[in-house]
């Protein structure tokens, strides 16, 4: 059999032994209780800086509250009560689904709304608070004034047109991205339903729609085609987007 560690040994004749027995100097913070451990940060929890800003409502937009109801989460299993916030302005209306702990505070004299949550502790919350308060804003700007993206094609030969293809359309009046990229065909993208496309120059396109989205995801399928490349910078940019070039493999 093995024989007992010496820290077992030193306890069972401290536990046997009723005369005082003195300890080495060293052996003496082993038996000691440890201090409480100070925490990592000595903050205390703040709430959030962007949810916990006033939401200006400009004039001409009108936003309405729903009651809650029980919608299916693809998320989760469980059934979570939902409230629907239409936002309506003179380019069109937008809804966006609120979890039932956010409330918002809707002032309609000082046109502005002011977003809260239950329990500022709570870490969902805090994370959906300001990510609650950025898509409503977006909604809110997307029905007042539009969201846009520009594409920047570089690439000799490259060009962009928008042409119509009645045979492919899925709804009338249907237009077609048509670019020309190196391949041995034109590639065609459909704008989608709500979104206006247009080419102000060959190697320039203009996206312009209410869901920002829905406009940023129609950017990044064109973009798709020819991404940029890092050795001699060609490609297909999406507004203020650089790449930093390589020098080439010398063998």
């Amino acid at each position: 059999m093995l024989a007992p560690s010496g820290g077992k040994m030193l306890k069972g004749a401290l536990a046997n032994t009723n005369s005082a027995v003195t300890l080495p100097a060293f052996l003496v913070p082993a038996f000691q209780t440890a201090a409480p451990r100070r925490q990592f940060s000595s903050t205390t929890n703040r709430s959030s800086k962007l949810g916990r800003t006033p939401i200006s409502i400009p004039p001409g937009v009108e936003l309405m509250i729903g009651e809650p109801k029980v919608k299916r989460d693809l998320t989760t299993y469980l059934k979570i009560a939902k409230r629907t916030v239409t936002v309506t302005g003179p380019l069109g209306k937008l809804d966006l689904e609120v979890p039932p702990y956010i409330h918002i505070n809707h002032d309609e004299a000082l046109r502005r709304a002011v977003l809260t949550i239950e329990d500022t502790n709570a870490k969902q919350q805090k994370e959906m608070w300001g990510t609650t308060w950025a898509y409503l804003n977006r909604h809110i700007i997307g029905v007042s004034e539009g969201h846009t993206a520009v594409l920047r094609l570089v690439g000799v030969g490259y060009r962009a047109t928008i042409e119509e293809r009645p045979r492919k359309a899925q709804y009338p009046g249907q237009k077609f991205v048509c670019l020309k990229l190196g391949f041995t065909h034109p590639v065609e993208e459909p704008v989608p339903f709500g979104m206006k496309a247009s080419t102000p120059q060959p190697t320039r396109i203009l996206l312009e729609g209410i869901n920002r989205e829905e406009v940023m995801s129609f950017a990044a399928r064109i973009r798709k085609w020819r991404r940029p490349e890092p050795y001699k910078g060609k490609g297909i940019f999406v507004n203020d987007e650089t790449i930093r070039l390589k020098q080439k493999k010398i063998k």
